[in-house]
């Protein structure tokens, strides 16, 4: 089983997204599509798909992220919704789990509704329901609001250390982060700024685990609790002492859990 990606740029719904593939031809599982954070590009999660060789793991650069070029217009989450779609089916996989971290959690919850065929089980790690958050530390949503605080290469590791790694014990290396253009950063900003997904969650029908960390200032953890409430028959777990990546941080614990929750429910469906 291949330790690296499968990596390549694809043309889909009118943009060019750079998409990267774990364990090409797993067939033990049900594929894993992995949805990152605001402008985290997706060597950032390589850990995750490493420590998973026994399902193929997907995932891709937003526009404007990591090496997707940027986006010629602005795009809101039910839009990436559908090209989300539109790339699975480039990639012939018909269903896939999904899991979705902070940003990454507001699109999975959106394909879950709009495509319920195509979803299996979802995590949502770190993440909320959009507009109508919870809203996380003043002064760290301050720096995310500055989208030159996170475009230019030598601020881009401070900012995200002190961002992601606000409120937890352990820390992540963050030594595989690009820097966003300040395009695609401003638009991902946008697009959740514009958003909610509180209308839909009690019509969620699919298996939800919610996971989230006591001490992560920039999703304060209650916007779990919230998401746990409103979700029918979804899990939760709370982590400590990991921050907002506490996925990262707190790796095999999550991995772990992840795995678990996944396996239940595949068997059980």
């Amino acid at each position: 089983m291949a330790d690296t990606a499968e990596k390549s740029l694809i043309g889909v719904a009118g943009r060019r997204l750079h998409v990267a593939r774990w364990h090409v031809g797993e067939a033990e599982h049900r594929p894993l599509l992995m949805l990152n954070g605001i402008g985290m590009n997706l060597e950032l999660l390589a850990p995750l798909a490493r420590a998973l060789p026994e399902r193929e793991v997907i995932c891709f650069d937003m526009p404007g992220i990591g090496s997707s070029p940027d986006p010629i217009i602005p795009y809101t989450i039910p839009n990436m919704a559908l090209t989300m779609a539109a790339l699975l089916d480039r990639l012939d996989i018909a269903e896939v789990d999904i899991l979705g971290i902070s940003w990454g959690g507001a699109l999975a919850q959106q394909f879950a509704f709009q495509h319920r065929a195509r979803t299996g089980s979802v995590v949502l790690a770190a993440t909320a329901a959009g507009a109508t958050m919870v809203p996380g530390n003043p002064s760290m949503l301050a720096h995310m609001a500055d989208p030159l605080e996170y475009t230019v290469e030598r601020t881009l590791k401070r900012n995200l250390a002190s961002i992601y790694n606000g409120g937890g014990s352990a820390r992540v290396s963050l030594n595989a982060a690009k820097a966003p253009s300040p395009l695609g950063f401003s638009y991902q900003m946008a697009s959740f700024a514009t958003w909610t997904s509180v209308p839909f969650l009690p019509l969620l029908r699919v298996p939800v685990m919610v996971m989230a960390d006591e001490e992560d200032q920039l999703v304060p953890p209650s916007n779990a609790h919230f998401l746990h409430n409103a979700i029918p028959h979804s899990r939760i777990e709370m982590f400590n002492g990991g921050g907002h990546l506490f996925m990262l941080s707190q790796r095999e614990k999550f991995v772990a859990s992840m795995r678990a929750f996944l396996d239940d429910e595949a068997a059980a469906a």
